[in-house]
């Protein structure tokens, strides 16, 4: 399986960017699906997911603001991000797991996913 992220730049405050993460590898019927961002010096930190039925779950600091999507037909994952501030600076991962067993209390948990991208980087200026 590999997961390839792209679409991270640098942006001005209140500004947007749409990162995409390609699959390959894989074809699984269930799975669950989430991004990631790493700031330096920070733990990763679970900024949502979504699984193969389209039931998504967000970090509280980015609700309203970001939304993930998926076109299973292109096996890709999309992360819109709107209104993008300062503190949004990070390494962008998406990640995948071939099941979703406890997703509800495990989606923003990194160990819980199998496979990791190389990451996008979005840098956010104020």
């Amino acid at each position: 399986v590999q997961l390839v992220e792209s679409g991270g730049g640098s942006v001005q405050a209140g500004g947007s960017l749409r990162l995409s993460c390609a699959a390959f590898g894989y074809s699984y019927s269930v799975y669950c699906m989430g991004w990631f961002r790493q700031a330096p010096g920070q733990e990763r930190e679970g900024v949502t997911s979504i699984d193969h039925d389209d039931y998504t779950r967000y970090a509280d600091s980015v609700k309203g603001r970001f939304t993930i999507s998926q076109d299973s037909a292109k096996n890709t994952l999309y992360l819109q991000m709107n209104s993008l501030k300062p503190e949004d600076t990070a390494m962008y991962y998406c990640a995948v797991r071939p099941d979703c067993r406890g997703y509800s209390g495990s989606w923003s948990l990194s160990w819980w996913y199998s496979y990791w991208g190389q990451g996008t980087q979005v840098t956010v200026s104020s």
